[in-house]
């Protein structure tokens, strides 16, 4: 079994910063891309950053500049920095592992942790 384990969340005033961890843990052979999502109140979950094992990235425009996506492969953990928050950057932040390779060849599909809460407002 594998799991995604976030935190860092809070609350934050507008133009501060706040840098969300993710930790994966089991018995782990490799992750090829991880990434974060949000879900709004209201709104459906939406995507916000990815990044490769090979350093690939990709961002949602609304967060292109703002906010940093970054991983250490060695202990599969993946980080999202935030800076410049906006009010409605307000979510639930979930890690994601599109999939994961277990050691001893298995494959975990869409691997999702349990959430962490943003909140910017003054």
């Amino acid at each position: 079994q594998v799991q995604l384990v976030e935190s860092g969340g809070g609350l934050v005033q507008p133009g501060g910063s706040l840098r969300l961890s993710c930790a994966a843990s089991g018995s782990i052979f490799r992750i090829p891309t991880m990434g974060w999502y949000r879900q709004a109140p209201g709104k459906q979950r939406a995507f916000v950053a990815t990044l490769t094992s090979g350093g690939s990235t990709n961002y949602a425009d609304s967060v292109k500049g703002r906010f940093t996506i970054s991983r250490v492969n060695a202990n599969n953990t993946v980080y999202l920095q935030m800076n410049s928050l906006k009010p409605e950057d307000t979510a639930v932040y979930y890690c994601n592992a599109d999939q994961i390779q277990g050691i001893g060849g298995r494959w975990y599909r869409a691997v999702w942790g349990q959430g962490t809460l943003v909140t910017v407002s003054s």
